[in-house]
């Protein structure tokens, strides 16, 4: 199984799927990146590839996994976007999804748990700091 999977990542989604899109027939940006990265090896997709096609709902089976190693590693792992692009397109996949994956959906649980975790010992230490150093609210330079 593991060697299965390890073999999946050198294939493109075109070669998982068994699907040629053939040429992109519309001249955007996104049309055309999509098309260009269903021919890339899984192995080579790079945060802002998996943000891209997992936001377009692409590949997802094959994809999540890869976005969910990024995850679990760093919850703000990110593209091109913003901090937490990448989680921010993984927790817009459908639930019907999740629920037909639910080895992917324990995985995303805990990530969703290890930033809960991450939230509240945040909050703790800003309560503190904000406890010990009163202050005004900070005011825009200017």
């Amino acid at each position: 199984m593991a060697q299965e999977a390890a073999d999946d990542r050198m294939k493109s989604l075109q070669e998982l799927e068994h699907a040629d899109w053939g040429e992109p027939n519309y001249d955007s940006y996104l049309v055309t990146t999509c098309h260009r990265l269903r021919r890339k090896p899984l192995m080579e997709f790079t945060i802002e590839d998996l943000r891209i096609m997992i936001g377009q709902q692409i590949g997802l089976p094959y994809l999540l996994p890869l976005a969910l190693d990024h995850l679990a590693e760093n919850p703000w792992s990110s593209g091109d976007l913003f901090p937490g692009d990448l989680l921010t397109n993984v927790a817009r996949v459908p639930p019907q999804f999740w629920q037909q994956h639910p080895e992917l959906q324990d995985r995303m649980n805990w990530v969703v748990f290890q930033l809960e975790q991450l939230r509240e010992t945040a909050e703790e230490a800003v309560a503190m700091y904000k406890q010990a150093n009163p202050r005004e609210d900070p005011q825009p330079d200017g």
